[in-house]
């Protein structure tokens, strides 16, 4: 997405609108614990959105249990509503995904998910906010 066209905030204006936990996962490219976020489990129906944006990125009949203790998807809703960046923090290399809209940290992609795609999208839950169709 054009940078132009991307949701822009102040950090105050972000800490003013999610919690700290969502902003230090979103804003700052933390984590969450595994296996504690409320989507790691969860089979409702419907569709997750963005917390910071609210642009839907993923939707439950691509999410699968991979056993890495966050919610996990084999593809993005719509392609272009997720980008993707090199990160080379923590002495590893992996490929981070970012909400193209807001730049939110969502989490990183794997080459080790099912098919049809083989992507494992591990996402925290905490940036995300399920659209429920139950």
């Amino acid at each position: 997405m054009d940078d132009a066209k991307k949701m822009k905030k102040t950090d105050d204006e972000w800490r003013e609108t999610l919690t700290p936990e969502q902003y230090y996962v979103c804003r700052q490219h933390g984590t969450e614990r595994p296996f504690t976020g409320e989507y790691n489990a969860c089979k409702t129906k419907g569709q997750y959105a963005c917390v910071c944006c609210g642009t839907v990125l993923f939707d439950s009949e691509h999410k699968f249990d991979s056993g890495s203790g966050w919610p996990s998807f084999f593809q993005p809703a719509h392609d272009h509503r997720v980008e993707e960046f090199r990160d080379s923090t923590h002495g590893m290399i992996r490929t981070e995904v970012r909400c193209a809209n807001c730049d939110a940290h969502l989490g990183h992609v794997f080459d080790d998910g099912p098919q049809p795609t083989g992507q494992r999208y591990c996402i925290n839950s905490v940036a995300l906010n399920l659209q429920s169709e139950e």
